[in-house]
């Protein structure tokens, strides 16, 4: 018993740590786009990242069928270029602030991503809690400025947080799908490694090849981190952890993800939230939090050949 009680504590703590860096992601994205478009960012942090998963690459043999290896570039297309890129440029044009608490929305669009596509049903709790998040979201895209100057927040930069999460969701359900057959570990590390592979033939034919002199020590220090810390070892630590602990009590440690980025945005950065925007992070949080510890599900499953609604608790 004490030995499952100090696993679940670690696996806890993975999760908490694996957030947490997450939330960094986007602060040190900020400081490698002060020497570099967002599109040789984003591949300088994914090549930087699969350097880091190289011994993992060497030692996990893939065992996947030519379906699947179909449906792991699919997933590594949506999850890396489309995702990543499309989520940096709309950071590129508003603040790490703004762009965190946009993050916040993660877990309701996990919600409704499982309501549709896996069948569940949501309680009255967790419609309320959806509802509470899109008003936030809302206040905080609607309190940047719809034409930001360089350091401010825009609207438009925010919505396409919004759709790279949104873009995120189908990653994750594919992944999920993957996972039921193959190791967590095979999967997210040839995920990457294809989803990077994407990358280095994307990114220099449509924006040219990145930048390697005139880059400061600053920034390469902010890509290395952000490719070893905020992509290696937040998803293999986020993937231990989850092998630990139940999904819908870990859930809730993915809202620290929005409010380590905004908190590093403000204290470090010197950015300004208004009163709209503190208003709507408080909003997706509070959503975010009561829909993975209070809301509650029904999900169908076949047992004997009839269909049962087994209640369980949303992630």
């Amino acid at each position: 018993m004490a030995a499952l009680e100090k696993n679940k504590a670690l696996g806890f703590g993975a999760c908490a740590l694996a957030s947490s860096l997450w939330g960094c992601g986007f602060f040190f994205g900020k400081i490698a786009l002060a020497e570099m478009g967002f599109a040789h960012m984003v591949l300088y942090r994914f090549l930087f990242g699969i350097v880091a998963l190289l011994p993992l690459l060497l030692t996990h043999a893939p065992s996947l069928n030519r379906q699947e290896w179909g449906l792991l570039a699919a997933a590594s297309f949506l999850g890396v270029p489309l995702q990543f890129l499309l989520q940096f440029y709309g950071l590129s044009i508003t603040t790490v602030s703004h762009a965190s608490l946009m993050v916040g929305t993660m877990p309701v669009i996990l919600a409704v991503g499982a309501a549709i596509f896996a069948h569940e049903r949501m309680d009255a709790v967790g419609w309320i809690a959806l509802a509470g998040s899109t008003c936030g979201a809302a206040m905080i895209a609607l309190g940047g400025k719809h034409h930001a100057g360089k350091g401010e927040a825009s609207l438009a930069g925010d919505l396409l947080v919004v759709v790279s999460l949104g873009i995120a969701l189908f990653w994750i359900l594919l992944n999920k799908k993957l996972m039921a057959r193959h190791s967590h570990i095979v999967v997210t590390v040839y995920g990457l490694l294809l989803g990077t592979l994407m990358l280095i033939v994307w990114v220099p034919l449509r924006y040219g090849m990145p930048p390697v002199s005139g880059v400061s020590t600053k920034a390469w220090m902010a890509l290395a981190a952000s490719g070893a810390l905020c992509t290696a070892a937040t998803t293999l630590l986020w993937n231990w952890g989850m092998t630990q602990v139940p999904a819908s009590q870990a859930g809730v440690l993915l809202n620290m993800e929005p409010l380590i980025g905004s908190l590093l945005g403000v204290l470090v950065l010197g950015e300004h939230l208004g009163p709209s925007a503190w208003a709507g992070g408080t909003l997706i949080l509070a959503a975010a939090i009561t829909l993975t510890t209070h809301s509650k599900t029904r999900v169908k499953t076949h047992v004997g050949g009839d269909s049962t609604a087994l209640p369980d608790t949303l992630v």
